[in-house]
Formats: C-alpha cells, structure tokens, sequence
C-alpha cells in the first residue's frame, strides 16, 4: 500500500526558467497542502538573476508538501514542491517518517529467535540464526587482526614461538575489543551512516546488546553541546555588528546578477566615453505634435522615443557600431540587426530588457513597444528572454535630474547611451543669447569593437538628430 501511494507522488523540481541559470529564489507561494491544482496552474512566483518569473505545475493531483518556505533561495533541479496525482484527498505521512513505521515489518526477519531450533529460518544476508542460544557469537575479525594479535604474543613471550593452540587463544581474546562489528540492524546502520556516526562508539541498550535508532540520535546530540564553541571563538564578526545603526541587505537575485555582470564588463571591456551637449527645442516641440497625432492615439510618446529612434538612425548609418566580441574565436561579430535595450529601474534592482528587431519598427511600433517594456518591468513581470541577446543600450539618468553619467556596458554590448535631464538653459541661437531646451548626452564603448572616429560620428549624429528632428526624414 505504501508503494502505490508512493508512485503516486510526483515532485515538481526548480526548472531552469533562463539560459545558464543556477538558482531562483521563492518569493510567494500560491498554493498550501491539501490544495488542488491543475495541469498549467501557477503555484508560486521566484526570482533568478534576471526577473521575476511564475512556475506552472505540470500535472493535476493535490498538493502534499511545500518543501521550502518562502524567501529560499534553491538550485535548479532541487525538488519544491510534492503533488499527489493518484486522486488522494488527504496527503499521506511525510516521506521520512514512512521507513521508521515501516521497520518492525522490515527488520523481523533480521531478529534472531528465541527458541532454540535445529533447522535454519531465512535472513537478510549477513545476519546469521544462533541454533542454541538468543545470543550472537561474536564476529570474528579478518586474517590480517588475527596475525597481528599472534605477532604481539610472540612478543610477550620475548621471541619464542607460541604453541599451536595460542594463536587461536590469542585471536579470541582480542576480538572483542574492537575486531566485532557492532550489532544493529539495516535501518538502524543507514541511520548512523546519514547521519554520520561511528556505530563503533555507540552505547547499545537494545537486547543482546543490538544498537536501536535512539542509541543512534543519542550519540549525535552528546556531540552537539562540543561543536558551537570552536565557531563562537572564530567568528567574532557578528559583536561589530550594530543593528541600532546599520542594517545589512542580503545581495541575491536580480542585484546578485547585476552586480557581477557589471564588475566582469567593466574589467573585460575597454570602456570609453565621449559626451556631447546639445540643444533639443525642436524635439521637445515634435514631441508635443505626437502626442496631438491621432496615430499615436493611446500610445505613450516622450522624448525617449524620439532619441531611441535617433540612435536607430545612427546605427543605421554606422552599423560597425552594433557588434560584438567573440573572445573564443577572436572575431568581431557585426550585428545586422538591433535589439535595442532601455536600462530600467525596479524594486528588485536593475534590469535591462530589449525591444527585438526595434530598427524594423516604424515610429508608434517603436512607442508601442517601449509602452510594453516599461510597464512590463515596473510590474516585475519581465521575462529571461527578454533581457537577452541586446546589442546597444539607453540608460535615461535624467529622470532622476542628473546631467549625464559615464555608464557601464551591458555585458556583450558594444555601445550605451546615457541620457541627461532636459532642461531650459542659456544657448546661443540665431546669435542671441536664448532660454533653450538643453541636455547632455555621453556614449560608452567598447574601444575593441568601436575606435574613437566611428564612437564619435555616432554620438554627433544622435545629436545632429535631436537638434534637428527632421533628419528622421532625411537620413532614413
């Protein structure tokens, strides 16, 4: 009976939700023991490196276990969480429990009779039936004991040669003292190997001298009270610690992955940046008309589409730009496509998701998408696939009032323009001094992929572009 309910238990493993990932971590649980879920239900929410992603089962039955709280952070591949798929209403005993109910019933062929017989009865292997007695005759150790416990009485008797009864004398008496192997039966040794414990330094209290289960935990927590105090004298680091003045974040998730995707770029790439300032009145002014067209009726229109589409331009007309570097076979690979990314702040960290193809997009395609991909990331809801395979970046710091900034490529890159708050200053136009919508952008590069001349015809068209949007027209 335990075996069928056992078969039908299936265990739902952590999925490898990205490419390369190891680890996810539960953020929310839907589901509770005893619940009922069907095939393509989600049943919670984790986090890798990238995003935040929902798991679907993918079976019916009802769950048994939730084998990890909350908040844990778990490999892929590990078990999570246990579903009953033979139709049970009610979730059997836990696993671990089963084998200890289940030993009475597997061991009772193990346990020797009380009667004395003249016939043998079956056994597990290795364990013998005493004919005359409840009692086990001790095991004899192997040849080598045996020879070295005659060498020592040769030795006693200062070199003389024993007669041939002593060794076999000699050989009795040193068995018990540590040539028997401890009686415990299969169960109860599986214990003590899982749980580490040497069943020769285990006080038996069972019958006849048979090591039991509690013999075994009893052994391991006489030796627990010993292990803290070599640990509490080598971490000290905790006393230094002030929770009234400081607090500690864990770093995991999407800032884990960040923050080693941006130490390994800014110390493989060659980083340079270059910074123009230019005047955007006229785009600021397009911008406005957009917004009033019946075409971008619904969609969301901002200065960000306007210069994402100047960098699609540029691109356009310096497609050297959009590559990337293959260190394994040495070769710069020229992209003949842009999948452009917009770096985007989230509660879980930074995130960099792309719109693919976006140089094939027309202008509301263009608004449409970048509408999709902010809302998507504000709601943590960007996927894996989303954040791969970018070949340029915009990261928009002026939202935050900053003028420019020096950004790090996104790993495997070429180039990331970062955008600077829009905001009037004085500016010489027509030859007068006049109050003008200004801002300053900077372009980092990858100095292996883009050499100082094509980084700057870049960046001067993006602005040639902003200052006079109607080279949208023109250039395309």
């Amino acid at each position: 009976m335990t075996t069928m309910t056992e078969a039908s238990v299936r265990e739902f493993k952590m999925p490898d939700v990205g490419e390369g990932l190891t680890e996810a971590e539960i953020l929310k649980w839907y589901v509770q023991p005893g619940d009922t879920v069907t095939d393509g239900q989600v049943v919670c929410e984790v986090e890798t490196a990238k995003a935040a992603v929902e798991l679907p089962i993918p079976y019916d039955g009802v769950v048994r276990d939730l084998h990890f709280p909350e908040g844990t952070t778990v490999d892929v591949g590990t078990a999570i969480i246990s579903v009953d798929v033979g139709g049970g209403s009610a979730a059997p005993a836990p696993a671990a429990e089963q084998p200890a109910a289940a030993q009475p019933a597997a061991a009772a062929p193990a346990e020797e009779p009380k009667a004395a017989g003249s016939g043998r009865q079956p056994v597990l292997v290795g364990y013998g039936v005493a004919t005359s007695s409840t009692r086990r005759r001790p095991r004899k150790g192997p040849e080598v004991p045996v020879q070295q416990a005659s060498t020592a009485i040769q030795t006693e008797l200062n070199g003389h040669a024993p007669t041939a009864p002593e060794p076999a004398r000699a050989a009795a008496q040193a068995a018990p003292t540590g040539l028997d192997r401890p009686l415990a039966k299969p169960p109860v040794r599986k214990l003590a190997k899982d749980l580490g414990v040497d069943l020769t330094t285990v006080v038996p209290t069972g019958p006849d001298g048979i090591i039991t289960r509690e013999d075994v935990h009893a052994a391991v927590a006489a030796a627990v009270p010993a292990a803290p105090e070599p640990s509490v004298a080598s971490a000290p680091a905790p006393a230094s610690y002030d929770t009234a003045r400081e607090t500690r974040i864990p770093v995991k998730g999407v800032r884990k992955a960040t923050a080693a995707a941006m130490v390994g770029s800014a110390f493989t790439a060659p980083h340079v940046t270059e910074f123009v300032t230019v005047d955007v009145t006229r785009t600021m002014k397009l911008v406005e008309e957009l917004k009033a067209d019946k075409e971008f009726a619904g969609l969301r229109v901002n200065p960000l589409l306007l210069i994402a589409k100047a960098l699609l331009v540029a691109i356009r007309r310096n497609p050297d730009v959009n590559a990337s570097w293959d260190e394994a076979a040495q070769e710069i690979v020229v992209k003949h496509y842009v999948n452009l990314g917009i770096a985007a702040a989230t509660p879980r960290g930074l995130i960099v998701p792309n719109i693919k193809d976006a140089h094939a997009k027309t202008l509301p395609q263009l608004a449409e998408s970048l509408g999709e991909l902010v809302a998507t990331a504000r709601d943590g809801k960007t996927s894996p696939a989303a954040m791969q395979g970018g070949t340029v970046t915009i990261t928009n710091v002026g939202v935050f009032g900053v003028d420019t900034g020096t950004p790090i490529l996104n790993p495997g890159e070429s180039a990331i323009l970062a955008v600077g708050a829009i905001k009037p200053q004085p500016w010489v136009h027509k030859g007068k001094v006049k109050p003008r919508q200004v801002t300053t952008l900077a372009l980092s590069f990858d100095h292996r992929l883009v050499d100082g001349e094509l980084g700057s015809k870049v960046l001067a068209d993006v602005a040639a572009i902003l200052e006079q949007p109607k080279r949208l027209i023109t250039w395309a």
